[in-house]
């Protein structure tokens, strides 16, 4: 017996309980003052909720609902259009149905729906729009109903068990055709990077890089140019690009995922870019996405990896084509693993000659001491490294604690040291920060790329 009183109680609303308050005191003040009408109207009051709680807890519904999103892969940023089926699959009319469908906050806000007298078997249809905020594996659903009386005093609720996957995926750039592709000439299967085809005269060479084999040094060039020079050979070769993609915390300036559903103030980002990536790491996966795409519809065989692993395909080829790299960057999270070997390792294995491309958060000497020493292959090498203040001065750790004058200057010391060291080594490197835009920082690479040394093999491929 309690328990059913404390169910019929749980489910008043505030207007009930009110209610259940004014009649308790009508009919205590009758009492005492002896006033038989205003315990008859207490009387009225207070059985008026009971009658609605006893209507709405006999009310039986069958509920079927079916959803349709619009695109089911949403770049972040942008929106997608939902349908949502709401059938009644009982014989009788439903009665006013209060329909909330849940959402991540990362989504926006829950829609609230009412629906008054479904006729049984008939379906109602049902829209709304959720905006991409935040990158990642979101699920829509399921749908709540609440019951109501008309008088609004009593409300029941239910929650089915039916959800919707949507998955936002990063933002792809349009980077341009620059950059390493893995071959010359736009090489796909089969491709083949014809270096040498005019004679020894004529024969494509580059500058000596530490690890070079010795006996691939072309001597005419060197005593014509008074610099140490190596040859390229021809040889049969698949085209290929391999990414690394530092995902480390500590590597970033993180912001939260529920930052906007807080409030927050986005940070300031490229001029008209009206929905920039909230932190480096999202630059950074942005980025990613951005090259890859590129240099798979180009015909590279791509691959990816991170300090955890490489990114699983599911493909033939060994490698990631565009719509596989999405849907595997939009499941990445930060990582807590210290350092940057296992990634080196494989980066080293993946990669073999062909062009890499690292993509760095706030590195060490010794994590790029480590890739210097994993590439000595004849291809041209990228790198891009973040300017972690940058998102700081952007506004990032707007509410937090901001790092002290002397952690930036070691982050920027570190950052510079660790730049000089890639360029010493023959690599191209690019500085990112919270107002640059992917495309911008891309075609920064590219350009160096262009105006280099003409032993630079050709590893751009047309568009």
């Amino acid at each position: 017996m309690r328990g059913r009183v404390g169910a019929a109680l749980s489910s008043l609303t505030l207007r009930g309980r009110c209610l259940v308050a004014a009649g308790g005191t009508l009919l205590l003040v009758g009492a005492v003052l002896g006033e038989r009408a205003l315990v008859q109207l207490s009387v009225f009051v207070l059985a008026l909720p009971l009658l609605s709680a006893a209507a709405v807890a006999r009310e039986r519904f069958r509920l079927a609902s079916r959803r349709t999103v619009t695109p089911a892969r949403v770049p972040r940023g942008q929106d997608a259009d939902v349908l949502l089926e709401v059938t009644n699959a009982d014989s009788r009319t439903g009665g006013l149905w209060l329909l909330s469908e849940q959402l991540p906050p990362e989504l926006g806000r829950s829609p609230g729906f009412v629906v008054e007298r479904l006729a049984g078997g008939e379906t109602a249809a049902l829209a709304y729009r959720v905006h991409g905020t935040r990158r990642g594996r979101h699920t829509l659903g399921p749908l709540r109903l609440r019951l109501v009386d008309p008088f609004g005093l009593v409300l029941r609720t239910a929650a089915g068990a039916d959800t919707v996957p949507l998955v936002v995926v990063p933002r792809v750039r349009p980077v341009g055709p620059g950059g390493p592709a893995g071959g010359h000439g736009g090489g796909g299967d089969g491709s083949r990077r014809s270096i040498a085809v005019h004679g020894e005269d004529d024969v494509s060479v580059r500058e000596y890089r530490h690890g070079d084999d010795l006996r691939k040094v072309h001597w005419r060039t060197t005593a014509r140019t008074g610099e140490l020079m190596v040859r390229l050979e021809e040889r049969p070769w698949r085209a290929q690009a391999t990414l690394l993609l530092d995902t480390r915390m500590h590597a970033h300036l993180v912001a939260h995922r529920d930052a906007v559903a807080r409030g927050a103030v986005p940070v300031g980002g490229p001029p008209g870019d009206d929905s920039p990536p909230p932190d480096s790491l999202e630059w950074l996966i942005e980025a990613a996405a951005s090259i890859g795409v590129s240099l798979g519809r180009r015909g590279a065989t791509l691959r990816v990896v991170t300090e955890c692993g490489e990114l699983a395909s599911t493909g033939t080829r060994g490698g990631l084509d565009p719509e596989e790299l999405l849907d595997a960057l939009a499941g990445l999270r930060p990582s807590k693993v210290s350092g940057l070997g296992t990634g080196v390792e494989l980066l080293a294995r993946a990669a073999g000659d062909g062009p890499v491309v690292c993509l760095l958060g706030a590195v060490g000497g010794d994590d790029v001491a480590d890739l210097v020493r994993a590439r000595s292959g004849p291809s041209a090498d990228f790198a891009v490294l973040v300017d972690i203040g940058s998102w700081a001065d952007a506004g990032l750790l707007r509410g937090r604690r901001s790092p002290s004058v002397a952690a930036r200057a070691e982050l920027d010391r570190q950052r510079d040291d660790a730049a000089a060291l890639l360029r010493a080594a023959g690599w191209h490197v690019s500085i990112a920060r919270a107002d640059s835009a992917v495309e911008q920082v891309w075609a920064e690479l590219t350009g160096r790329e262009a105006t280099s040394v003409t032993g630079a093999v050709g590893l751009g491929m047309p568009a």
